[in-house]
């Protein structure tokens, strides 16, 4: 195999297994977080997301990390590589964690910081949908094909987002939604939150059910 060729197969390597990560993570989002309500670690911590709709860094992290990172690298690889050779396992399992850790920047920044562009501007719109419209469509966070695919993909014009779950980058400081960004959201219901509200969130968020506005 000349150098160009073997150039070209390594990036296609790189290139499917960053698109492999994209299934797993529609398939992940969708049946190990939403439909099994709550019950194991990742289920129950992905809801508690849901609950507050905010970011944080903290172990679980980690814990996503390393098993991501196991599943390139001790199964994808060797697959790769008994099809490929060592380069291709290689690039398949670098492609993957690749895809994994743009999807982890792009979920941390969408919570964190207002939109820079045109994609950060859809990531964020596709994604809040998710959380305040509809918990069981738009489960890929980073491109809109498998939900596409599999009929889970929404489109709303503007996302309506409860003034008590509203991320910090959205508002002015007059508590509105910036003018920048008053055609993608919408603030309803009220902003302070009491125990019986916050009961009524986390309940909902367990049974991927949107928060009442």
């Amino acid at each position: 195999m000349d150098t160009a060729t073997a150039i070209i197969v390594v990036l296609g390597a790189f290139g499917f297994g960053a698109f492999l990560w994209t299934l797993a993570e529609y398939l992940l989002h969708r049946f190990a977080m939403h439909h099994l309500h709550g019950k194991g670690i990742m289920s129950r911590e992905h809801l508690e997301h849901h609950v507050h709709s905010s970011w944080h860094f903290d172990r679980t992290h980690l814990m996503s990390w390393a098993g991501m990172l196991t599943v390139g690298f001790l199964g994808w690889m060797p697959l790769g590589w008994l099809v490929g050779g060592p380069r291709v396992g290689i690039a398949v399992a670098v492609g993957w964690a690749c895809g994994y850790f743009f999807y982890e920047y792009q979920h941390a920044v969408a919570h964190l910081r207002a939109p820079t562009g045109p994609y950060g501007a859809w990531v964020r719109r596709h994604h809040f949908h998710h959380h305040f419209g509809h918990p069981m469509a738009n489960h890929g966070v980073t491109i809109p094909l498998w939900d596409k695919l599999f009929g889970t993909l929404e489109r709303p014009e503007t996302v309506r987002v409860p003034r008590r779950l509203a991320l910090p980058w959205m508002l002015d400081d007059d508590g509105a939604v910036k003018p920048e960004l008053a055609d993608s959201y919408a603030l309803v219901g009220r902003a302070g939150i009491d125990e019986r509200q916050a009961k009524i969130d986390r309940a909902r968020a367990f049974a991927s059910l949107a928060p009442l506005d």
